[in-house]
């Protein structure tokens, strides 16, 4: 097969995904890079390059996404679809969705700006406040009280909307389920909201509940290779964000087991395809030849 891996500029030095595509080289495939912040990419041929699949690791608001929905819409396969990807990128939409699919979340509101924060209503703190379109653990505070909004520093929010999640009370740690196809992984890693405890990131064994609810998201919003940090509170687990094409950390044969999902993947994108495409036009011969007589 032939695979394009859109490589945006933050992960360019990153193992994840370059191992991967490195993988797919050893096995017999062939894989191109695209660098959309290094060079142009040729829309108009983008049917003829010959591509099975495009594969993406994006940042937020990267511009690698368009080219993906452009590839799809060539009618190439694309891996995560792009639809998928927009929707847990927008932290608003992938918070409301997993609710109303029955997922355990936190208690949100959407702030359209700081200034609005002091309508939470105070028996909703602590509040986890974070951007919706946030990534990396970026950008996330605990904000204990009302009183404790003058002091918020939201700089490294960036200019974006907010989430303000009323906070669950927990182990002081965010577990991590990384996630291709029915591979589901567990690591426990330092939480963005308790920055000071030390938390030696590590594989853990993961319960069927938290195994199911990791299925449940990759069948809600259509992805193929995900992840989902999940907190454990006095009343079950709860999922504090999803993502895409996450770096698989601490995952043993991670780098086999994501290669070997992608091809799985593009091959069942394209065999939909072809088995959906509209039938050859066959001309009636006998009219054919009667109108030429």
């Amino acid at each position: 097969m032939r695979f394009c891996f859109i490589i945006e500029a933050q992960y360019r030095n990153e193992p994840m995904p370059v191992v991967v595509a490195r993988q797919l080289i050893e096995w017999g495939h062939d894989v191109d890079i695209l660098e959309p912040q290094e060079s142009i990419t040729s829309l108009s041929g983008i049917s003829r390059a010959g591509y099975d699949a495009y594969v993406l690791k994006t940042v937020s608001d990267g511009p690698g996404l368009s080219i993906l929905e452009a590839a799809e819409a060539a009618g190439i396969a694309a891996i995560n679809r792009p639809q998928a990807i927009r929707q847990v990128r927008d932290k608003a939409v992938a918070i409301t969705r997993a609710q109303a699919q029955g997922l355990p979340v936190p208690h949100t509101y959407f702030v359209a700006h700081s200034g609005l924060l002091h309508q939470v209503p105070e028996e909703d703190y602590p509040l986890a406040i974070k951007p919706t379109n946030g990534s990396s653990c970026r950008g996330i505070h605990k904000v204990n009280s009302p009183r404790d909004l003058a002091t918020l520093d939201l700089a490294d929010a960036g200019d974006c909307y907010l989430l303000a999640q009323r906070y669950a009370e927990n182990g002081n740690f965010d577990i991590k389920l990384y996630v291709a196809g029915t591979h589901v992984y567990g690591v426990a890693k330092r939480s963005p909201l308790h920055p000071h405890v030390e938390v030696d990131k590590h594989r853990i064994p993961i319960t069927l509940e938290m195994r199911a609810m990791a299925l449940q998201v990759g069948d809600i919003f259509g992805l193929d290779i995900y992840g989902l940090d999940v907190v454990e509170t006095v009343h079950g687990s709860l999922v504090v964000d999803i993502n895409d094409f996450p770096s698989f950390g601490h995952v043993p044969d991670a780098t086999t087991i994501v290669a070997a999902h992608i091809i799985e993947v593009a091959s069942r994108q394209i065999a939909r395809r072809l088995n959906n495409a509209p039938p050859a036009r066959i001309m009636d011969i006998s009219v054919e030849v009667a109108a030429s007589a």
